[in-house]
Formats: structure tokens, C-alpha cells, sequence
């Protein structure tokens, strides 16, 4: 007896842990946009690209920055030197110590280096605009996810409504075929209806599982987890006045992003022209050395040098082609990317204004199928309507769910379409 309770609370507990480790994680809208803020990799990587930009600026800086070194040298010396005349050989080995300091400055590079901190300047531009970018497709996906696990959880509701009404009117067909007051035709009819609507529950179950691995993937999540999502199919955007697109692309990360790197090339191109000016520093060292330790003999040096390449190759000439060639580059990227924004914008618009349209029009057809459904149910019960055509009505009513439903989450994912389209962050306000 103590045995058999001892083991039955075990098994309670065991399931109870069980329970709550494949339990569903509820999680709102912001929950998500949080957890992806932080977690997502593809943030990650545009915040580790700035990272690099800012370094590669420093290190740019520092050649306008005076350069010190110091060395300390330690250098032993041998002769060897054999008389001819004794035969004897005689060596003699000196020791030389010396410690001292380097230093220069450059005064004139033609401002290549000058240009090169603007191109470095205008890159770390470009990769702020990059990190927003990235933001904002993070916030299409995150939102498609949440939209579609939102749709896959609603589904299931709806496919179990489905599934007790079909049940409930295969009961009524029984009813009257036994009756003798409907044929088999119409019963196997109803049963394959039932069949079919808990067969599409357990696809909607299933579909659950598909939209929460989408989703732990947008979230940055490495593995998946069983989570669930709070929210509705309402969208926060109510203005349907036409915008001005041309103002809006101006304001867009991605067109901002594609300005910088022109920007940059820019500098870049400018850059390699500074190269055909000579380099001027000035120098300078101090230092002392002996052939003993500590060295007492002080000596130092300070000048001016100035260097000038006079044969490279033809190097010189091809890095200013180069880099004019990237100048243009950067100039038809961004007349292009400016082009493809705009009708962009455009058409996410237009499919966001429509997809509301549809919603109202959706919304009266259910309404209509729900009547009608409520008619005809009452109408085949007392025989006033055929099989055939009381379950044209139910099927009508099936469609008219599903299909409110999906233009639903469709309406969600065409107002994340729009925010996208706009450069909306991750945290963009709905």
C-alpha cells in the first residue's frame, strides 16, 4: 500500500514537471521585440560591423598623431685575426649597450589622411544606417512570425468549432436518414465532412509547431521552444491619406545607408589623388650607448624628411581609377536604391490599404454566412431545404472563417510590409 501511494505521487510529480517544462510560453508583442533586440544574430553582427567601423576610424587617426618608440640594444662583436708570421690567432670581442628614443610627426601627406578619417567618418555613417536596416528586417520577420503563430493558434479554435459542428450536424443527418427522410449518399457525405474537419484540427495543431519554430527563430532564439502569443489582428496605423513616398524615401535608413558609402567612396577617391604629394615629417632621437652598462655617451639627432615615389609600377594611377571607378559605383547605387525605395514604399502602401478594404468586405461575408448558416440549419431540420443545398451553406460558412481569419493575419503582415518599407526600427510603436 505505502509502495503503490509512494509511487503514485512520484508519478504526479514527474508529471507536473513534464507539464510545465512543454508547457506554452505566453508572450505579448513586446515581450518579443525585447527578447529579439537582444538576442537576434543578425543585430548582433550590424552592432559588431559598427564596432570594427569605430576601430578602423582610430586607427586612421593615428597616423596625424605623433609616433614614439623606444629601443634598447645589447650587440656583442667578435674579430678574429690569424699572424702569418707566429701562426698565433688572437680574438677580440667588444660589447656595445644602448637605450634611447624615436620619434615623428607628420606635417604634410597632400590630406590623404585627412580624406581617409572623412571616408572612415562617413563608413561609420553607413554602418549606423546598416544596424537600422537590419533592425527593420528584424521587425518584418519577428512580426511575420508573431502574425503567423497568432493565425496558427486562432486556427485551431476555429478548426474545433468546425469540427463539434460538423459533428452536431452529422448527428442531424443520422437522425433523419434513419428517419427514412434523407439518403445514404447525404450521411457518408456528413461523415466525410466530420473526417475532414478533425483531420484539419490536427494539421492546425501541427501548424502550431511550425509557427512557433518561425518564431523562436526570428526571436534569435538557438533552440525551439514551446511558446504561445497574446494579442489581436488590429493594426494602430488608421491614416488612409496618400503620403508623400518621395519625403519618406528620403528619411529611409537603407537610402540613408547607400548616401554614406557614396559619401565614403568619395573620400576614397580623393584619397588616392593625395597620393601624388610628397609625405613630409619630422623626426627626431635621443639616446645613449657605450661599450659598457650603464652607456654615458649621449647623442641625439632631429630633421625634416620628405619622400616622393618616382617609379611604382603605375600603382599610384590605377588605386585614383580604382577609386573613381568605385565613386560611380556608389553614385548608380544610390540613384537605384533611391528607384527601388520609392516603389517600394508605394506598393507596400497600396497592399496595406487594400488588405484593410478586404478586412471590411471579409467581415460583412461572415456575417452573411453566419445567417444564413443559423436559416438554414433551422430550414433543414424541418425539411424545408435539400441536403445539398443546406451543406453549400455550411461549406460557405467554413470558407468564410478560414478565410476572415487569414486576411487577418494578412493585414498584419502587409502593415509590417509598410513600417519595413519606411525603415521602422524593432521597436517602431504600432
Amino acid at each position: 500500500m505505502r509502495i503503490a501511494l509512494r509511487s503514485s505521487v512520484i508519478l504526479l510529480f514527474v508529471s507536473f514537471i513534464l507539464t510545465d517544462a512543454y508547457a506554452d510560453e505566453p508572450m505579448t508583442w513586446e515581450d518579443c521585440v525585447h527578447e529579439a533586440g537582444n538576442n537576434h544574430p543578425d543585430l548582433i553582427s550590424s552592432s559588431e560591423k559598427l564596432k570594427q567601423a569605430r576601430a578602423d576610424k582610430i586607427i586612421t587617426q593615428s597616423a596625424i598623431l605623433p609616433h614614439i618608440s623606444s629601443e634598447m640594444n645589447r650587440n656583442r662583436t667578435g674579430i678574429t685575426a690569424k699572424n702569418e708570421i707566429t701562426g698565433v690567432t688572437t680574438s677580440i670581442v667588444n660589447d656595445t649597450y644602448s637605450y634611447g628614443i624615436n620619434g615623428k610627426q607628420l606635417l604634410f601627406d597632400g590630406f590623404k589622411t585627412f580624406h581617409d578619417i572623412g571616408a572612415a567618418s562617413e563608413t561609420i555613417k553607413a554602418f549606423h544606417y546598416d544596424y537600422a536596416v537590419a533592425s527593420s528586417n528584424v521587425r518584418l520577420s519577428l512580426m511575420t512570425a508573431f502574425a503567423g503563430l497568432l493565425r496558427a493558434q486562432e486556427l485551431v479554435s476555429i478548426t474545433e468549432e468546425i469540427a463539434s459542428r460538423r459533428k452536431q450536424n452529422l448527428e442531424l443527418v443520422t437522425l433523419r436518414y434513419e428517419a427514412g427522410r434523407e439518403h445514404k449518399g447525404s450521411l457518408l457525405t456528413a461523415e466525410a465532412d466530420l473526417a475532414q474537419a478533425e483531420l484539419e484540427v490536427t494539421q492546425a495543431k501541427r501548424n502550431v509547431a511550425l509557427a512557433q519554430r518561425q518564431l523562436t527563430k526570428a526571436l534569435g532564439r538557438e533552440k525551439l521552444t514551446h511558446v504561445s502569443v497574446t494579442g489581436n489582428f488590429e493594426t494602430a496605423d488608421t491614416d488612409r491619406s496618400r503620403p508623400d513616398f518621395e519625403k519618406l524615401a528620403d528619411h529611409t535608413p537603407f537610402l540613408n545607408e547607400l548616401i554614406a558609402r557614396k559619401e565614403a567612396a568619395r573620400f576614397g577617391f580623393k584619397s588616392a589623388k593625395a597620393d601624388f604629394f610628397p609625405e613630409v615629417y619630422v623626426n627626431g632621437s635621443w639616446g645613449r650607448s657605450a661599450s659598457y652598462w650603464p652607456p654615458d655617451g649621449e647623442q641625439w639627432s632631429a630633421g625634416v624628411s620628405l619622400s616622393f615615389p618616382i617609379i611604382e609600377g603605375g600603382s599610384r594611377i590605377a588605386k585614383v581609377s580604382k577609386a573613381k571607378a568605385q565613386l560611380n559605383q556608389a553614385q548608380a547605387d544610390e540613384r537605384s536604391g533611391r528607384d527601388s525605395i520609392l516603389f517600394t514604399l508605394e506598393e507596400a502602401w497600396t497592399e496595406f490599404q487594400n488588405a484593410i478594404d478586404k478586412i471590411v468586405v471579409q467581415r460583412r461575408y461572415l456575417q452573411a454566412a453566419e445567417e444564413r448558416a443559423k436559416i438554414a440549419n433551422a430550414q433543414y431540420s424541418t425539411g424545408l431545404i435539400s441536403f445539398d443545398s443546406w451543406i453549400i451553406i455550411e461549406d460557405g460558412l467554413v470558407s468564410a472563417k478560414k478565410s476572415f481569419l487569414d486576411h487577418r493575419a494578412n493585414m498584419l503582415v502587409a502593415e509590417a510590409n509598410w513600417i519595413q518599407a519606411k525603415g521602422g526600427l524593432l521597436e517602431y510603436e504600432r
